[in-house]
């Protein structure tokens, strides 16, 4: 397959994936099934589209997030790559929803970082980063030990 459709693949199956968690994603998940399917089984798409869309939901600032976001996305790459070697023309309306939907961003601006932070409580600035010196933390309140519940 060539380089730009796989290209544009990937770029489908994260647009549809990040949709999915959004308030657009009523007015795209038709064209998505209309995608997927054919007439005979709309319906059944259509019903393993939101139970993804649920599961992408519920899980949404848990820990298991990124793993299902990375899992659906494959998947959804995988349809359309098949989807696209068995009717290459629908790479035109794949275009179209990217076109439409896809995060806008500059060709010369970095990617969206996207940092979580679990496991316990923070009581004061967390910080990510390479290097740092010379930083001053001016915090209201006692010790650590008077901050805890």
């Amino acid at each position: 397959m060539e380089a730009e459709l796989m290209a544009l693949i990937g770029t489908g199956a994260t647009t549809v994936v990040g949709l999915m968690v959004t308030d657009a994603w009523g007015q795209v998940k038709h064209r998505v099934v209309g995608l997927f399917a054919s007439d005979s089984d709309a319906d059944s798409v259509a019903g393993e589209l939101e139970e993804s869309r649920t599961a992408l939901v519920t899980a949404d600032e848990t820990t298991d997030e990124e793993d299902l976001r990375s899992d659906l996305t494959a998947s959804v790459r995988l349809r359309l790559r098949r989807l696209l070697e068995q009717d290459p023309g629908a790479s035109e309306e794949l275009q179209r929803l990217v076109d439409e939907f896809a995060p806008t961003t500059r060709p010369d601006s970095p990617d969206p970082v996207h940092n979580s932070i679990t496991g316990g409580r923070q009581s004061g600035p967390v910080l990510q980063g390479h290097t740092f010196t010379n930083l001053t933390f001016h915090t209201a309140g006692g010790t650590a030990q008077d901050q805890t519940d």
